[in-house]
């Protein structure tokens, strides 16, 4: 019998699969294992806790693994990828496969066929299959550089907007209710706990955000609608790429499915990204609800024909 290691790792958390050719064995999450986001002994400790519950939960022991398929963020950083690939040649059998997250999420949605997806948790992405089976993408680039749309980004522009309405005297509940959530005394602990290095995990603050917004906070709102609409321009970029790629007569542009925790909680964001979009393409064709990117890992896995070499 085969057996398919499937695994998501995210900025705070990594989710695993272990199946078999036709059922679902048992899932468990960590924190995450990209080292990107955590030193290696702590990436060490969540993947060994890890696989040791696959086994004791299974009875399947790791060197019976057939192939294992990783979707992470970061995929083409070596500090992510060569630890990645070394920590599992020491400790899982079978051939190997490494893909970015949007990947393996954009395969739960289309198998393999053509479509877009807009990714948005910790932080953003979005790629799109073309009828050649190439992968165009927009995003991606880490905190410092992109993730429109995504949890770091809606709270690091949420703290900058509510001083920003602080200066202006625009009312907003953003401040008092940020202060209480970090159960901080006043504005000047705010302003030094907001500036220290290492910085805050500011996409925790989304949560507050959506939370003001829903109270008719127009700050709080405002936040949330500019990054669903600055994910959405992203979403047009490769939409525009894929649609152009089209096959001969097929004028309805690619249907788009969603995935990732901003998607799926926090629906400011993604109503505006569907009206943006649809301003641009008004005939396109929405998933409902969020695909699961370890069903993408795992159809990856139980059908890959050529699997990449293990390295390490």
């Amino acid at each position: 019998m085969a057996f398919f290691l499937a695994l998501d790792v995210g900025g705070t958390k990594t989710d695993y699969l272990l199946a078999d050719e036709s059922r679902e064995l048992y899932r468990t999450r960590t924190g995450t294992i990209k080292r990107m986001r955590a030193d290696a002994s702590s990436a060490a400790s969540n993947l060994d806790q890890a696989l040791s519950e696959l086994t004791a939960k299974t009875g399947v022991s790791m060197q019976a693994i057939t192939r294992t398929c990783i979707g992470t963020a970061g995929e083409t950083v070596p500090l992510v990828t060569n630890w990645l690939r070394q920590a599992f040649a020491s400790r899982v059998s079978g051939d190997f496969l490494l893909l970015g997250d949007v990947e393996i999420a954009l395969d739960a949605a289309f198998h393999g066929g053509v479509g877009v997806l807009a990714m948005a948790g910790t932080g953003s992405n979005v790629a799109g299959r073309k009828p050649d089976g190439s992968i165009v993408r927009a995003g991606g680039w880490g905190p410092e550089l992109a993730d429109q749309g995504s949890g770091h980004r809606i709270g690091h522009v949420g703290l900058r907007t509510a001083f920003l309405a602080l200066d202006e005297h625009r009312p907003t509940q953003l401040i008092d209710a940020i202060l209480r959530f970090w159960q901080l005394p006043s504005i000047e602990l705010l302003v030094e706990a907001a500036n220290a290095r290492p910085a805050p995990d500011v996409s925790r603050l989304t949560e507050v955000i959506l939370a003001c917004a829903r109270q008719g906070d127009a700050v709080a709102s405002e936040v949330l609608r500019q990054q669903g609409e600055e994910l959405a321009w992203l979403v047009r970029l490769v939409l525009r790429q894929v649609h152009a790629a089209a096959i001969a007569g097929d004028t309805e542009p690619p249907s788009l499915a969603f995935t990732g925790s901003i998607m799926e909680k926090v629906p400011p964001v993604r109503e505006a990204l569907i009206a943006s979009v649809r301003s641009e393409f008004p005939s396109i064709h929405l998933i409902d609800g969020v695909v699961d990117p370890l069903a993408g890992a795992l159809w990856r896995a139980r059908t890959a024909s050529s699997p990449n070499p293990r390295v390490g």
